[in-house]
């Protein structure tokens, strides 16, 4: 039986894995604080930017890192692209969704609660079909154990994550969350590959693209996008400046309101034509 190993190239991928899943995490934190201070389709847009951010470096672009460092002695690992691209798509669409529900529900426990539990179950779809996208010459099994080990981390990481997006402010706080989330995140990754075996090997070349031809062009353009996200949210107001914005601008609507009853009061109070002529016969 070939023997696997997680970290081929050491502790370098596992590190660079966790490094970009925080960075994904407090992108998507930095977009959903945004949204809490936003309205209507601005509100929806950086929600959408949050799942990217989220759903695709946090978790899918940190899978595909951390398989940087997975092999099995004698084996070839190829990639089937549509497959890979699916998993892409699913981990941002069920982060999203999340998102969405979380919003629509108020922010409220129940559904963070159901919310997270689908992010969850899209996220572990989102890692075995990865996994199922690997076109290896040989058989891959899985521990059940671990597999439902892995699925429960997973949902109990994405609830976590709607929590911090709906209640984490600041900068300390922040950072703790980035660093649970992206901890989390990972963890649920390599639980999911501890269960993992490759059995009856053959001595043939699976069709598809290499582990190079495939992801460093993919991680390279998730990678891109997060940098634009990132630029995004640097040129845009925080979610405090968003709040004291609003804030002033119906302070300012409200004087503007009672000015211009005061004006109505005045001018009901003036005596018209027809008053001053009635007046001025009296006289």
């Amino acid at each position: 039986m070939p023997v696997i190993d997680h970290f081929t190239f050491g502790i370098v991928t596992p590190l660079l894995a966790y490094a970009i899943s925080c960075t994904g995490a407090a992108t998507g934190l930095a977009c959903t604080s945004r949204a809490r201070a936003a309205s209507g389709g601005t509100r929806a847009a950086w929600l959408v930017f949050g799942a990217i951010a989220l759903g695709g470096t946090g978790i899918w672009v940190m899978h595909f890192v951390a398989m940087l460092g997975f092999s099995a002695s004698g084996v070839t690992i190829r990639y089937d692209v549509p497959e890979t691209l699916l998993s892409a798509a699913i981990a941002i669409v069920v982060v999203g969704a999340g998102l969405f529900i979380t919003e629509l529900g108020k922010r409220k426990l129940p559904a963070m609660l159901v919310g997270g539990a689908l992010a969850g179950a899209g996220v572990a779809a989102m890692h075995y079909m990865g996994m199922e996208a690997m076109e290896m010459s040989a058989e891959v099994v899985y521990n059940p154990v671990y597999v439902i080990a892995s699925i429960v981390i997973a949902v109990v990481a994405a609830t976590a994550a709607l929590w911090c997006t709906v209640h984490i402010r600041g900068t300390l706080a922040t950072i703790v969350a980035t660093l649970v989330m992206g901890l989390a995140v990972t963890g649920m990754h390599y639980t999911g590959m501890a269960g993992v075996s490759v059995i009856n090997p053959i001595n043939n070349v699976p069709a598809g693209a290499s582990t190079m031809q495939l992801l460093v062009p993919l991680v390279m353009a998730v990678s891109v996008v997060t940098f634009l996200l990132i630029l995004g949210i640097g040129l845009w107001p925080t979610e405090d400046e968003l709040r004291t914005q609003a804030e002033f601008e119906s302070r300012l609507k409200a004087h503007s309101e009672q000015g211009q009853r005061f004006e109505n009061v005045q001018q009901d109070l003036q005596p018209g034509p027809a008053q001053f002529a009635q007046t001025h016969r009296a006289l």
